[in-house]
């Protein structure tokens, strides 16, 4: 039994290694889904500007002039985080303007206090500290033609840090139902997202895990089937648009790999 689960693993990491060959591609495309719901909301602040302004007026009271700044911020930080992203220019700012805007809407709409938004707001953070992992240049020597010692500690933690905070999307999407297609549901995600969070068998799980969050995301969040003046299209757009994030996280998690604080670099030491 044993060994045919090996034999199962093994073929299954052999189709993941079919998909590293396309590593060039590979953070082109996470990239493309990370920004994914930045993108949304800044296109969305712009095609609803009034009904944004009058909603954080009404909401918070503070008046048309800061309600104004609000949504101006949102809409411009986001649309030019997302275009320095996929341009890699200046990525780190642009993960610090991404992070600000996050922290911002947490509060602004009182997500603080709604425990699946705000895991579902930490995934989005994990996604972008592995962006910001991706651009985080190897440690070099001090001397020239001298190679460095180690790892790069920096970008090894923000990596765990990523992995660690994505698994809340996770918990998010636990349901406790009794269906045998629920339950399946929920012990293959949990371990899985296990797998990634300490590590192990890293690349292979969470492209699994895309897979799986790909599918359950068409099925839970088909905004497309809802008529456009029903307010359940908006609410299901938000949760598509910031689950393809946090797929677009794992992808970076297949293409960069778990880092040095994991199980699987561990292993090679041994």
């Amino acid at each position: 039994m044993a060994i045919g689960t090996n034999e199962l693993v093994a073929k299954a990491e052999d189709i993941a290694d079919q998909v590293l060959r396309y590593k060039s591609v590979l953070p082109t495309i996470a990239r493309l889904c990370l920004i994914s719901t930045f993108l949304e909301d800044g296109l969305r602040m712009w095609f609803q500007w009034n009904e944004q302004k009058d909603y954080m007026d009404m909401s918070w009271g503070c008046g048309k002039f800061l309600a104004t700044v609000f949504v101006l911020i949102n809409l411009v930080g986001q649309l030019g985080g997302c275009v320095m992203v996929l341009g890699r220019y200046k990525v780190p700012y642009a993960c610090g303007i991404l992070f600000f805007i996050v922290v911002l809407q947490t509060f602004a709409y009182s997500i603080l206090w709604d425990l699946q938004f705000l895991f579902r707001n930490l995934a989005l953070i994990g996604a972008l500290l592995l962006v910001l992992a991706e651009s985080k240049v190897e440690a070099r020597s001090l001397f020239a033609g001298v190679p460095s010692l180690g790892d790069n500690k920096p970008k090894s933690y923000l990596q765990l840090t990523g992995r660690i905070l994505i698994a809340f999307m996770f918990i998010t999407l636990l349901r406790f139902e009794i269906s045998f297609l629920q339950i399946v549901q929920d012990i293959l995600g949990s371990v899985l997202m296990v797998l990634v969070t300490i590590g192990y068998k890293t690349k292979l799980s969470a492209l699994i895990l895309v897979l799986l969050l790909s599918l359950l995301n068409i099925y839970h969040n088909a905004w497309w089937t809802i008529p456009a003046h029903r307010p359940l299209r908006d609410f299901l757009k938000y949760d598509f648009f910031q689950t393809l994030s946090v797929i677009g996280g794992l992808l970076m998690i297949v293409s960069l790999g778990p880092g040095g604080v994991s199980m699987d670099e561990h292993k090679k030491k041994w």
